[in-house]
């Protein structure tokens, strides 16, 4: 018997944890079991042809809300080329109200909730031709009935099997960990509110596996932890380890920075810097908003930690928010966004609220006025308390903070910019109303124009000084761009007679630059003076940027302003 288990992740890059469980849950099992991974980019016809030439008798899906339409046509298009083809559908998608999705849908079989030790047990049914009677987990369809084995009880993760190989290739892939299941919390939107406690892997067995990842030089590993740092020990015992190897990976933790303690910050200051990211789930900052989705948090203790953090300067920090909890009008919403700003995250997303099948916030649409879209994801479109056409605005706020601000490619432009409004959330709101007006949403447009906007932006809008405004669109540019090339709308200085200059004066000793290959540009005003306190200051102004490493700038006006008085 030959199972192909089969992974449509959203991008590329990503790799999918839950088919390699099961295929290392059963390795030991007298079956062929292989895996193929595509994406929601890939064509379904490509993708039923790769299914159907390795000639599987099973079939495996992995159902998720950004698949699940996928899913369902390639479904189809298997069951009409060969319907001796089984098929097997698990993941979230398809663990709630599971019997009238498998009702309504051409698969054969169906495993509710955790999937390795069903998936281990429907493989011996079917390979010893036994009756599936009796599978916890699974629901299966025999002579037109819908037949269910009863609900599973949660596993002990430690009997996991690791799901990485030696042959597998990693290479440029966002690859998925779990050290732990379940959450401490009980937040109302989300599905592990559903399954009380958490279970973690021995911390032994963590750091070995982890180890064979790091050996095969894996670029980033996320953990799928919904809480990471829920127990101290555990979360500690991890983060030493990974401090402690030298290693270019990076690793990603969803945490909860309000239980953050003194101890985690103080091993966390000691992080090389770029070895960790965390993830912090603030949704929003009306504290009665919070109490709203079973949260039991406030804002403030969010942020004394996550603003002790930013100061190590160590760990990149992206800070969730969600539009359309239930109490939140677009005035507490902005309000929040503005909250969230001033600790100055590495990124910021803003959400939008899912009501997912089987989460408690499903219960509550009604008490709430919440009307959402009937398919995958299952976005909020109003509530009682936000209308379409404010959820519509957030839309383009969310489209340009992740452009301008998640980037940080802009971040000059930004601070000249954001201080002639009256707050923060105002600035992304004009900035996203302008984007939608000139149709730059709707189109792609070039890495140059993101940046050519802000002048267009300004004429329409501010009407600032145009002059200043081109030296300091001038500067972001420089510092993430190609030096060489410098688009028409902004001017190019100095004259090839200071860049020679500075080469002679270099040769000779007279000056000793920190770079080795660098970019030498004049600007009509201070940026540097600027960046430190927002004052502008007119004059003649000489910077040298690193051409391999944008963050490196150095001023050398007075040397080349000496010069100039010299002759």
């Amino acid at each position: 018997m030959k199972v192909l288990l089969v992974g449509i992740n959203s991008r590329f890059t990503h790799s999918n944890l839950a088919i390699r469980y099961l295929k290392a849950f059963t390795e030991d099992l007298s079956y062929e079991s292989f895996i193929r991974e595509f994406s929601i980019n890939d064509r379904v016809e490509r993708i039923v042809e790769e299914i159907i030439s390795e000639k599987a008798d099973i079939v495996v899906l992995s159902c998720y809300i950004w698949n699940k339409y996928y899913v369902k046509q390639i479904s189809n298009l298997i069951k009409l080329i060969d319907n001796n083809i089984k098929l097997l559908y698990g993941g979230p998608e398809v663990s709630f109200d599971s019997e009238n999705y498998l009702k309504d849908s051409l698969s054969d079989y169906l495993i509710e909730g955790e999937g390795e030790e069903t998936f281990r047990e429907f493989i011996k049914c079917m390979i010893g031709n036994i009756s599936l009677k009796g599978v916890k987990g699974l629901y299966y369809k025999e002579n037109g009935k819908i037949l269910y084995g009863g609900k599973r009880k949660l596993m002990d993760i430690n009997n996991i099997v690791f799901p990485y190989t030696k042959d597998d290739d990693l290479n440029n892939k966002i690859i998925y960990f779990e050290s732990s299941r379940g959450c401490p919390f009980n937040c109302k939107y989300c599905l592990s509110s559903t399954i009380r406690g958490v279970r973690f892997m021995n911390l032994e067995r963590v750091k070995r596996d982890l180890k064979f990842l790091i050996d095969k030089k894996v670029k980033l590993i996320k953990f799928v932890d919904r809480t990471f740092n829920c127990s101290d020990e555990f979360a500690m015992g991890i983060w030493g380890y990974l401090m402690s190897i030298d290693t270019e990976t990076t690793f990603h933790f969803e945490i909860s920075a309000d239980i953050l303690n003194d101890k985690q910050l103080k091993l966390l200051e000691k992080a090389p810097k770029g070895r960790f990211q965390f993830e912090v789930g603030v949704q929003t900052t009306n504290n009665e908003v919070l109490k709203n989705i079973n949260r039991f948090v406030v804002f403030e203790d969010i942020k004394k930690q996550v603003v002790k953090l930013n100061k190590y300067g160590n760990i990149k920090q992206h800070l969730d928010l969600i539009a359309g909890l239930p109490g939140e009008n677009l005035e507490s919403f902005k309000k929040s966004f503005n909250d969230l700003y001033t600790i100055e995250p590495d990124e910021i997303q803003l959400g939008f609220l899912k009501i997912l099948k089987g989460a408690p916030m499903k219960d509550e649409v009604e008490k709430w006025g919440m009307v959402y879209a009937p398919y995958p994801p299952y976005e909020i479109l109003k509530t009682s308390d936000i209308s379409y056409e404010e959820i519509i605005l957030l839309k383009r706020v969310e489209e340009v903070v992740d452009k301008y601000y998640n980037s940080r490619k802009f971040k000059t432009i930004l601070k000249y910019f954001i201080p002639k409004f009256d707050n923060v959330f105002d600035f992304y709101l004009s900035l996203g109303t302008f984007f939608y007006d000139k149709g730059y949403l709707s189109r792609s447009i070039s890495s140059v124009d993101y940046y050519k906007v802000f002048l267009e932006f300004n004429d329409e809008h501010l009407n600032l000084d145009n002059k200043i405004l081109k030296e300091i669109v001038k500067f972001d540019y420089l510092q993430f761009n190609k030096k060489k090339y410098m688009p028409n709308f902004l001017l190019r200085d100095p004259s090839k007679n200071f860049e020679r200059y500075l080469k002679d004066s270099q040769r000779k000793g007279d000056i000793e630059l920190p770079y080795m290959d660098y970019h030498l540009e004049n600007f009509k005003i201070d940026i540097i003076k600027f960046l430190d306190n927002g004052q502008i200051s007119e004059g003649e102004f000489y910077l040298i940027f690193d051409m391999s490493e944008a963050e490196n700038i150095t001023d050398i006006s007075y040397f080349i302003n000496e010069e100039k008085t010299l002759k």
